[in-house]
């Protein structure tokens, strides 16, 4: 049975995720735990200290509610490949596809509806259902604005900020804002 510190660094190394193998598999395992801790956090009501504490479970890190906030609903599809810094604000409806790996930085405010994607599909027909993990990496100070898009392989440079609704398919340059679709540099901070 694979470990997560092993699945962790195959995303980690990006290694395509072959379907049906055992890193296939534990992700599906994992993905069902993550349903079943994401439907308790969105389907009442939770106190912030309550939040803190179904996010420290799903994620497997030690969050703070003095340190960090979270408004459900929320999605993860993994859950355990997800790291959050300090003073990080994630509003209601952000969806983290984890797999790949979303680190957050520090004073990171997070939109609604932000969606963070670190899988990809293969593009032969034949292996669609392979996985190709690729990490996100999002700076300290940085703004995600609503509806936003951010796709594996990407990192948000410290202070940067994406404009609502821009989809992010490469790097943005810290102090930079990015927006539109694909995100280009719009203007700088």
């Amino acid at each position: 049975m694979m470990e997560l510190e092993e699945f962790k660094k195959i995303a980690e190394r990006r290694e395509t995720i072959r379907a049906g193998s055992e890193a296939f598999l534990f992700s599906g395992e994992m993905s069902q735990r993550a349903l079943k801790i994401t439907m308790e956090l969105n389907n009442a009501y939770h106190t912030p200290e309550e939040v803190c504490r179904i996010m420290t479970e799903l994620t497997g890190q030690q969050l703070d509610p003095e340190t960090f906030g979270l408004y459900p609903p929320f999605y993860t599809d993994f859950g355990l490949n997800t790291r959050f810094g300090k003073h990080v604000f994630v509003n209601a409806g952000c969806r983290f596809q984890d797999q790949g790996g979303i680190t957050v930085g520090d004073d990171v405010l997070i939109g609604h509806g932000v969606m963070l994607a670190t899988l990809n599909h293969d593009r032969n027909p034949d292996h669609r259902a392979d996985l190709h993990p690729s990490p996100i990496i999002i700076g300290n100070k940085v703004w995600i604005g609503a509806g936003a898009t951010v796709l594996g392989g990407v990192t948000i440079g410290d202070g940067a900020i994406i404009a609502a609704g821009a989809v992010v398919t490469k790097d943005v340059a810290a102090g930079e804002i990015a927006g539109g679709v694909p995100a280009r540099k719009i203007g700088d901070v």
